[in-house]
């Protein structure tokens, strides 16, 4: 029996730090193997929102052009980071360009670290998103934030950061805490949650690169 989903679409937007200093907490894996992860992670957390009936569009942020280039192929959009250290403004300048680009889109927030992300989770948690509110999915360890959703950018208010579930409650969002969606909520920051995603099933580009590097 297929499910009726919404008419509404996305702009997904997926902030992406340069590889060489993103993911320290994987520093212990090495450089170069930290360096290669965090590009196969974006590639295929990219390539499974881009098979979402719910996203219209992708907008990666990034400010290596290397990783941009990558992106562009698989099909997203990318745009150069205008707050490098404020992940927080990023997004905000990211959902007014994709306002721009896309307005008869919604806006979402997704993070570029959960490799083993399955299209079809993605979609049920955006069609799981009110039509007039701002909602999140929490990660696995119930304190930080993998996505952030709004009907339009006037309701888009990320939070991201140390806490960020409490956050986020506290600036009116909706916790989606009802789907099944542990692929969703399953981003890596260290070896152990890498593991993680691998018993749950990375992407093509994270299986072929730990596999290339002997992991």
């Amino acid at each position: 029996m297929s499910i009726s989903l919404p008419d509404r679409r996305f702009a997904v937007l997926v902030p992406v730090k340069p590889p060489s200093v993103a993911k320290s907490r994987l520093v212990d894996l090495g450089d170069h193997v930290r360096h290669d992860l965090v590009v196969a992670f974006a590639a295929d957390t990219a390539t499974a929102a881009l098979k979402s009936s719910m996203v219209g569009a992708i907008l990666v942020v990034t400010d290596d052009f290397a990783l941009a280039a990558g992106l562009r192929e698989l099909g997203a959009d990318v745009i150069p980071d205008g707050a490098v250290d404020d992940l927080n403004e990023s997004l905000v300048q990211a959902a007014a360009e994709a306002e721009r680009r896309w307005p008869e889109l919604c806006v979402a927030a997704l993070c570029a670290d959960v490799p083993a992300l399955a299209s079809d989770e993605l979609t049920m948690a955006l069609a799981a998103a009110p039509p007039d509110r701002a909602c999140f999915v929490t990660d696995a360890e119930g304190v930080g934030t993998t996505m952030l959703a709004a009907p339009g950018r006037e309701l888009f208010t990320p939070r991201f950061g140390p806490d960020s579930r409490q956050a986020h409650l506290a600036a009116g969002a909706v916790e989606l805490d009802s789907i099944d969606v542990p692929t969703l909520r399953r981003d890596v920051d260290t070896p152990a949650d890498l593991v993680a995603a691998v018993q749950l099933g990375v992407g093509a580009r994270t299986a072929t690169t730990l596999a290339r590097l002997r992991l």
